[in-house]
């Protein structure tokens, strides 16, 4: 289930854009939408930030969502709005999600860490791995969120770094979903298999708007990470993990599809036709690699004669918060023999026009020999 381009651009939330989202944005939308949501504030961060949650709808479906649990993953928050927007919209669709589903969603779990644009929190502790200890009062406020309302799906929402692949393909990986373990086997519950055919569900729909550019994540077992842990309270739990879109670093093409396989999903729920996808096709969906750089420099002897002739160098991007707005600033990850990467960005030194672009860059002085 999918909707076209002008009906998804009516409903993007514009108060909300780029990589910094914040907890004062959120009240802003929040305030903005009082009549139609119910709001709470379900705690405090560990420096007393409030966790707010909405929730709407009043079907017997219930359906948890959070985002932001690493602060400086913003692009499924800003999806989230986009896809509560489309709800009160009041479409046949909507109207239908509405009344079957209840869904709960909480925009920023870790705002200390979003207000920093940090992964971790205040405490310098990654929410993520404090799924059994619950040593943080962020990881209380999510787990006592789910025991009381009890929700039959569960939503993990995040972004993932510049540096995936698509399997072996040059293909970033710009959506990315996992269907979590519940035990070492990696066995396939008749949860797990339930978030499995979910996952194939929204991969139809994104193989149309980006092919090639869905990846599967990492499976491995850890009872400390939340997705895990409640597919061991038998929930089925999806992971979204938010990627790169070439020339998008904002991420607000991300956010849109994003925004899509959030409305697939929950519609599948809604109408249930989740036992209309196989969850053997998860298996189809390739894995990430790790084969990215941002910027990838092709024949570098050009650049340094140290270098050995088939040599490049590979930079990424450290996003780092200056005044309120993220900047992507270089440093050099990898020299050396470098075949099998690619780049979001290639300049390969023996075109002359490659090499002349090059030297235009800000980051061409970490080159210079």
């Amino acid at each position: 289930m999918s909707i076209l381009q002008s009906e998804y651009n009516s409903v993007k939330e514009k108060s909300v854009s780029g990589r910094y989202v914040v907890n004062e944005q959120i009240a802003d939308f929040l305030e903005s939408n009082k009549e139609k949501l119910i709001v709470r504030t379900i705690g405090e961060s560990v420096q007393e930030r409030e966790i707010k949650s909405l929730q709407l709808g009043n079907g017997p479906i219930k359906i948890l969502m959070w985002s932001q649990m690493h602060g400086n993953e913003s692009t499924t928050t800003k999806a989230v709005l986009d896809f509560v927007n489309f709800l009160n919209a009041e479409s046949a669709l909507a109207q239908d999600i509405l009344e079957k589903c209840t869904l709960l969603i909480i925009p920023i779990l870790n705002p200390d860490g979003a207000a920093v644009y940090t992964r971790i929190n205040a405490n310098e502790i990654d929410l993520n791995r404090d799924a059994q200890n619950r040593t943080q009062p962020e990881s209380k406020v999510l787990r006592n969120v789910f025991n009381e309302f009890k929700p039959d799906y569960c939503f993990n929402l995040h972004d993932q770094r510049t540096i995936f692949n698509v399997g072996q393909t040059p293909k970033p990986a710009t959506v990315s979903f996992l269907a979590p373990a519940h035990d070492a086997e990696r066995s396939i519950s008749k949860t797990r298999g339930i978030s499995m055919q979910l996952i194939v569900a929204m991969n139809q729909v994104l193989q149309e708007m980006i092919p090639g550019q869905v990846g599967r994540y990492d499976d491995g077992f850890n009872s400390n990470c939340v997705g895990d842990s409640f597919q061991m309270l038998n929930v089925p739990t999806i992971l979204f993990e938010s990627g790169h879109y070439p020339e998008d670093y904002g991420r607000e093409r991300t956010r849109e599809y994003i925004f899509h396989a959030l409305l697939s999903s929950v519609s599948s729920i809604a109408k249930n036709t989740i036992e209309n996808y196989h969850r053997d096709d998860y298996f189809e969906i390739p894995e990430n690699g790790k084969l990215f750089f941002d910027v990838l420099i092709e024949n570098a002897q050009t650049l340094d004669s140290s270098l050995l002739k088939e040599d490049a160098i590979g930079l990424l991007y450290t996003e780092v918060l200056e005044d309120g707005k993220v900047e992507f600033v270089p440093r050099i990850d990898k020299k050396g023999n470098l075949k099998g990467y690619y780049g979001h960005k290639t300049y390969n030194c023996l075109i002359e026009a490659d090499l002349n672009e090059l030297r235009q860059q800000s980051f061409y002085q970490l080159f210079k020999a």
